[in-house]
């Protein structure tokens, strides 16, 4: 029988203190939550590698690494109202953290998230380019975090909402996979 509690902490003193997370409540969450629980049965196994596992068709956590950067970079605060897209182990963290959580794991990925606003939006797939209804989802001074892969590694960038408009960074190299539908889309353009 596998040891989880123990894979749980080695998972964040070996793959997420050591990646320059140093925001203690992630540390917190993250050894209290139970990864292998979003996870199906036969992969619970693989809940605290160092790799993205897929939980259902086109679906998969993210390293824990990566989403422990992802959560860190948008500071995520108690009382806060966030996000989650494709995210549930995310929504977890940030409700554990004691964020109000919407989790949005439907086919649909943009359209309940047009017409509310959120401090923080979290997505554990990566996309072409974030949505216009993400960024439209934010409220003043929300923070969007997402990886925006466009080839082999994509970027893990933030997005954040202010008065003059929107503004964009990038914050570290990542490769979840591209979730369905969300794919850059190519072409050429006549000038």
């Amino acid at each position: 029988m596998a040891d989880f509690a123990a894979a749980r902490l080695n998972m964040v003193e070996s793959q997420v203190r050591p990646a320059d997370v140093t925001d203690a409540r992630i540390h917190d969450a993250m050894r209290a939550l139970a990864r292998e629980d979003f996870l199906p049965a036969a992969k619970a196994y693989l809940a605290y590698a160092d790799i993205e596992v897929a939980y259902a068709p086109g679906r998969a956590l993210m390293k824990p690494r990566d989403v422990a950067k992802l959560l860190q970079a948008v500071r995520p605060m108690p009382g806060e109202r966030a996000l989650a897209i494709a995210a549930p182990y995310a929504a977890a963290v940030m409700t554990h953290m004691g964020l109000a959580v919407t989790r949005l794991d439907d086919d649909d990925l943009t359209g309940p998230a047009v017409g509310a606003t959120y401090d923080v939006v979290v997505c554990e797939g990566a996309v072409g380019r974030a949505p216009p209804a993400w960024l439209a989802a934010l409220a003043l001074r929300g923070r969007l975090a997402v990886v925006e892969r466009d080839g082999p590694v994509g970027k893990a960038c933030v997005y954040l909402r202010a008065e003059d408009g929107v503004g964009r960074r990038d914050i570290f190299d990542a490769t979840p996979p591209v979730l369905a539908g969300f794919a850059a889309q190519h072409g050429f353009a006549l000038e």
